[in-house]
């Protein structure tokens, strides 16, 4: 696998100096785009979408297009995995993915399995044909949800703001959701190795509702089978160790327990302070973020100081990549998003200078 051409993403994920900090951002390909709705709008349905190797690389590409970022993501869902276990995914208009069986008692448990990597093949063609179209300029990361994520999902059905759920399951059936996180950190570990066979640069875990949990909880059923996936990841096909990263959402207070994954970086939310992150846990693992996603929908120039600020206090010391504290939201004026990448680089360029 050879090294991109830009490879400051890469280079900052090993905590290697860099002459200014990569920046790549969450849901970079979306719905703030007017190119990625023509294109959504042509598939004629989101799954039609992610599910189109072709359209899937269109749409990875048009950011890049637009700015210069240091990184593609793989465009895909989390929950292609227990799609993919039988569950029936599907998208309601305008209240987001449900499934139309769930896995919310002993039964519907006792019948899950690992899928067959067959049955997503279309993500790693995808991988494989978004590699081949970035033609050695920029590293592809590949993706999944995390264990605990995608089973808030699965016995949810679908989204909630409080996964009442799950956590009563936490607490009076404890055996259940343990068996039911082991057989997706099989799965997510699986379904990574072949993002990463297909070309995949780096992976990402995205560890959405863990921050629900009691430290307790999250510990049992959340790190853990973070931890066990990324133990179970293979080398690229040339050998190379493929860096990974970590992120829960609303997980600032487990910030050592997460460096101590065995990831290459841990994402935080904008609720962290990057400034004492850095000084915590930035000897061992890269850190990636965090500015909050909001700051996007006021203007430019409030989007370039509060840019800055996070650059800077982060610092110029390697192992920082710029990102936002959660995804981009559909209303993000892309001149916002100009705005932000053009002062990630000149700041630390100029943070870099003066150190």
């Amino acid at each position: 696998m050879p090294t991109p051409t830009n490879d400051v993403f890469l280079r900052a994920l090993r905590r290697e100096p860099t002459p200014y900090t990569p920046v790549w951002l969450m849901r970079q390909a979306g719905r703030y785009l007017p190119e990625y709705n023509a294109t959504r709008a042509r598939a004629g349905s989101f799954l039609a979408l992610a599910k189109s190797p072709s359209l899937a690389t269109e749409v990875t590409l048009q950011p890049l297009a637009r700015f210069p970022l240091d990184a593609a993501i793989l465009f895909s869902d989390i929950l292609t995995v227990p799609d993919a276990m039988g569950l029936g995914l599907y998208f309601a208009g305008g209240e987001g993915p449900r499934f139309e069986r769930t896995t919310a008692d002993e039964a519907a448990i006792a019948k899950l399995e690992v899928p067959d990597m067959a049955k997503l093949s279309y993500v790693f063609d995808a991988v494989a044909e978004i590699k081949r179209a970035l033609a050695g300029r920029l590293p592809l990361i590949g993706f999944s949800g995390s264990p605990f994520t995608l089973a808030c999902y699965m016995i949810e059905g679908a989204g909630s703001a409080d996964f009442a759920t799950v956590r009563r399951m936490v607490w009076g059936r404890p055996d259940l959701l343990q068996r039911l996180v082991a057989i997706n950190a099989r799965a997510v570990a699986a379904y990574l190795n072949e993002q990463i066979a297909a070309g995949a640069d780096a992976v990402m875990v995205f560890d959405t509702w863990g921050g629900l949990l009691s430290a307790a909880a999250y510990r049992s059923f959340s790190l853990a089978p973070m931890r066990e996936v990324l133990a179970a990841l293979a080398p690229a096909p040339d050998g190379r160790r493929v860096p990974t990263i970590v992120f829960t959402k609303g997980g600032g207070q487990w910030l050592d327990d997460l460096a101590a994954t065995g990831a290459s970086c841990v994402g935080l939310d904008w609720t962290v302070d990057i400034a004492d992150a850095r000084r915590r846990v930035g000897s061992r693992v890269a850190l990636q973020g965090n500015l909050d996603p909001l700051v996007l929908l006021t203007s430019p120039e409030v989007v370039r100081r509060e840019t800055a600020a996070i650059v800077r206090a982060a610092g110029p010391a390697p192992g920082h990549i710029f990102n936002l504290g959660h995804g981009i939201v559909p209303g993000t004026p892309p001149e916002n998003v100009a705005a932000l990448v053009e002062a990630v680089h000149s700041e630390s360029r100029a943070t870099r200078a003066g150190a």
